[in-house]
């Protein structure tokens, strides 16, 4: 498999490093700004993007002219970009997830439990913390934990409050906290009557995504045309 990394960053080094170790050949890192040079050398089989938004159209384009696989991880896309992705996963290989760590998987599995159990009688609110270098908030984490929270909207959503803002009425809180090196931690709670129920996934490295993305991609070799998540990584293995 000859794998092009998305990107030249942290994570770009950490997936091409990593990807190296499972086996796959890396062609590179690449951006906008050396295009010209993967554009050179032979078709690779897939692209790993874990970089920017920014860099999502020039991803679709290569994978339709060489008819390629994608394992994307890039967050804060918006509405447009997403249709594109789906777009695309209708003739080719797409596994597109905001978090790529098994625990997140099996934690969004629970909350997916639990949810419909817990929000007739208890309130609802999600956390997330992150290191001082991201750029998107709420998380991509988040909006996918919010959307199994909330799947039919019947909950306003509230980020961050401030003011006088009276008693709380059916919604669902989300707050963002940012500092250091924090690799990620999202929590969400369910607070009752004089009890709560708290659940939280803290991750101490990044390679926790890493190891995730390279797992995405070897069980993205040889599948068909489609959107794959990491419901589909954690079931397969089950």
């Amino acid at each position: 498999m000859r794998v092009v990394i998305g990107g030249r960053g942290k994570m770009g080094q950490l997936l091409a490093a990593e990807a190296e170790r499972a086996g796959f050949e890396v062609m590179g890192m690449f951006d906008a700004f050396n295009l010209d040079s993967l554009k050179a050398m032979e078709p690779a089989d897939m692209i790993i993007d874990f970089s920017h938004r920014d860099n999502l159209a020039w991803i679709l384009d290569y994978v339709n002219e060489h008819n390629c696989s994608l394992v994307y991880g890039t967050t804060g896309l918006n509405e447009e970009q997403k249709a594109s992705l789906q777009k695309l996963s209708e003739d080719h290989p797409v596994f597109f997830s905001a978090n790529y760590s098994y625990g997140v998987a099996v934690l969004q599995e629970i909350i997916r439990t639990a949810a419909p159990l817990l929000k007739d009688s208890f309130d609802i609110e999600l956390t997330e913390t992150h290191h001082n270098q991201k750029q998107d908030a709420p998380s991509g984490t988040a909006k996918a934990l919010l959307e199994i929270l909330n799947p039919d909207g019947e909950f306003k959503e509230v980020y961050g409050r401030s003011g006088m803002t009276g008693a709380r009425q059916k919604e669902i809180g989300i707050h963002a906290l940012r500092g250091g090196t924090e690799a990620g931690e999202h929590t969400v709670y369910f607070f009752g009557n004089s009890e709560r129920i708290s659940i939280t996934h803290h991750a101490d490295s990044r390679m926790i995504f890493v190891s995730g993305a390279i797992k995405a991609a070897q069980f993205l070799q040889d599948r068909p045309a489609g959107m794959y998540t990491m419901r589909d990584l954690v079931f397969t293995q089950k």
